[in-house]
């Protein structure tokens, strides 16, 4: 028992170092996880195996509901055409295409076992892109895209997985019988979606308590995926309708201390389960490599081949073939509004990941009274295939952005926010007139309000000026802002030193000082992030 608990606490040291060490070198922290789960794979000590129904109901519903929380719906709406055309069309093709080669190629191999790994496959891991983009400065619309698609083609990608395996243990493919269980698992998946994210949004009006309404998070993708599986829908797409709408409700449903509590939770769960999930799998490959032995190396290449071919070169074939349609027939393009730069940058962002994985490895180790088919050269396809999207195209990603010269419109992002504030600081002002009118508020209390919008007017006006004084000068234009993070910073410090010393003075207990603490924690995460400040020259000390 100690020996797995050191075990999994050694794993849990591995995980954080390498986040650590992939935000201060500039890789995507998946690169760095796989390195990590071979190396864990080798060090001696108990093998865990990886139980399928774990990773279904206990891991994958969780992630994709984080992931759900933090897309933008709205922004899905705006791209929905993009969106449909590559998390839903581009996915079924991917599967089928990828069923019909591997069934070609390897003697024996049924369609319905090559299209449950073609599905496990299709969807692309939006963490490398967006980790890479947002660093480097992806577009706005296209981290959109990427947002979405990444969330629709995980639902899509399961459902036609799940199909796939039900229709390998029933025997086989009857396209009519297949068709109508896909309709039915949609439909339902969106039923459920929408059913829970109403209950639990009725339930999150009630509640005031932060940690009651994080536990109510928590237990939200299981509340959705569980009933809908229960009743032969689509789980994985009820907790993505239901992550989707409550994510998009938020604001109104949740207070401001309940979502940052939220938001630290699920940061660290997303972290903890796509890590442990890296090295349990990587735990599974010296048995992969072991079992995979018993078949000819011919096979094995050709398999493995066909399936990074078919993963990889589809994607850009289905972004980039439509642009050399004639004109009057570019309506057919999914991508209407993306140019040849964009298209190329989005066609490079086919990683796969921590998802694609746990569902390949969820593939039951039977089919009805026999084996799975191929079994362990599907598995070790799949794992070779991760690697390759995840090191290959992970790693020439950043390279491919800068070469194309993508950058997003900084001024007119910083526009808008500056803009937004101002019409919120006024919105703010007007509440504060209505509500003096209707109650007796004392007048330095209406002063001081007063004065805390007017600041933040008065921070987003600099902005704006500095904007349309240079619009190329981006930093400049956040001087105001950064100025006064900086200066705020640079007090709350104090303030803390101050009450750490009513604290050791005995003048303060510890309970008021986590109180006093939080307050300046809440205020600090509100302020603009900081900007690293340029080495100050040497300075002549003065004279006393």
């Amino acid at each position: 028992m100690l020996v797995d608990v050191a075990y999994g606490l050694l794993g849990a040291g591995m995980i954080i170092l390498a986040a650590l060490v992939a935000r201060r070198v500039g890789l995507p922290a998946p690169v760095l996880l796989v390195a990590v789960s071979i190396l864990y794979a080798v060090l001696p000590g108990p093998n865990i195996t990886l139980d399928s129904e774990v990773v279904l109901v206990l891991v994958l519903p969780p992630l994709l509901y984080s992931a759900a929380l933090n897309s933008s719906l709205t922004g899905i709406r705006a791209n929905l055409r993009t969106v449909i055309s590559l998390s839903v069309l581009m996915i079924i093709a991917t599967a089928l295409l990828t069923g019909y080669l591997l069934a070609a190629v390897v003697p024996g191999l049924s369609f319905a076992a090559a299209c449950a790994l073609g599905a496990a496959l299709a969807p692309m891991d939006p963490v490398s892109a967006l980790s890479i983009g947002r660093r480097l400065g992806l577009p706005e619309r296209l981290r959109t895209v990427i947002e979405g698609e990444s969330l629709l083609n995980d639902a899509t990608a399961l459902t036609v997985y799940t199909v796939a395996v039900a229709a390998l243990v029933g025997g086989g493919f009857d396209v009519p019988s297949v068709l109508g269980r896909f309709v039915l698992a949609l439909a339902g998946g969106i039923a459920f979606g929408l059913a829970v994210a109403w209950i639990v949004g009725l339930i999150r009006r009630r509640l005031e308590e932060p940690v009651v309404e994080t536990t109510l998070s928590l237990a939200t993708p299981f509340l959705a995926y569980l009933p809908a599986e229960a009743s032969h829908s689509s789980g994985v797409l009820a907790v993505v309708v239901a992550g989707l709408v409550l994510g998009h409700r938020s604001r109104r449903l949740q207070s401001g201390p309940a979502r940052l509590h939220a938001v630290a939770v699920w940061h660290l769960v997303d972290l903890l389960l796509e890590g442990f999930v890296f090295l349990l799998i990587g735990q599974q490959l010296p048995a992969v490599l072991h079992n995979i032995q018993k078949y000819p190396v011919s096979t094995v290449v050709t398999a493995t081949t066909v399936t990074i071919a078919s993963i990889v070169l589809l994607r850009p074939l289905w972004l980039l073939l439509p642009t050399l349609l004639p004109v009057r027939l570019r309506i057919l393009s999914p991508h209407p509004n993306l140019d040849g730069r964009e298209l190329t940058a989005l066609s490079w962002t086919g990683m796969r990941g921590v998802i694609s994985l746990a569902a390949v490895f969820a593939l039951p180790p039977s089919a009805g009274s026999a084996p799975f088919p191929h079994h362990d050269l599907l598995l070790f396809c799949a794992y070779v295939t991760v690697l390759v999207t995840l090191v290959g195209q992970g790693l020439t990603f950043g390279p491919l952005l800068r070469w194309l010269g993508l950058r997003p419109d900084l001024g007119e992002d910083q526009r808008l926010r500056a803009r937004a504030r101002i019409a919120a600081a006024d919105a703010g002002l007007r509440a504060l007139e209505s509500l003096q009118n209707r109650e007796s508020v004392p007048e330095d209390i209406v002063e001081r309000l007063r004065n805390i919008a007017d600041i933040r007017r008065r921070r987003s006006e600099d902005i704006l000026a500095a904007l349309a004084v240079d619009t190329t000068a981006s930093p400049a234009a956040e001087s105001a802002s950064a100025v006064f993070g900086h200066v705020r910073r640079t007090m709350i410090e104090a303030e803390r030193d101050e009450l750490l010393l009513w604290r050791d003075t005995g003048n303060l207990p510890d309970s008021s000082l986590r109180l006093l603490e939080n307050e300046l924690d809440r205020e600090e995460g509100a302020l603009p992030p900081p900007v690293p400040r340029p080495p100050r020259h040497a300075e002549t000390a003065p004279q006393s």
